[in-house]
């Protein structure tokens, strides 16, 4: 089976993100008032797998030991199966 993965990574809201605050920033000069932006990262992976299971536990790995810091960023995603 074939799933498509799209993981969204952001920082922690706990931490500062200069990137969103300067983007904040320069939305108030285009006179569009926002309370916040925050900054992160879109990844789109394309896997195969047996099961859906064993595609999310893949995932899962990739996510914790690759694709984020788990000290400064939180992850989510979603999976379908492609047709």
């Amino acid at each position: 089976m074939t799933f498509n993965v799209n993981i969204n990574i952001m920082p922690k809201k706990a931490l500062l993100d200069p990137q969103g605050k300067a983007v904040k920033n320069a939305l108030s000069t285009l006179d569009l008032k926002v309370e916040d932006v925050r900054i992160g990262k879109s990844i789109n992976i394309t896997i195969k797998a047996e099961t859906k299971k064993i595609a999310l536990s893949k995932i899962e790995n990739a996510c914790k030991k690759l694709l984020i810091n788990q000290i400064t960023e939180e992850y989510s995603y979603q999976i379908t199966e492609q047709d």
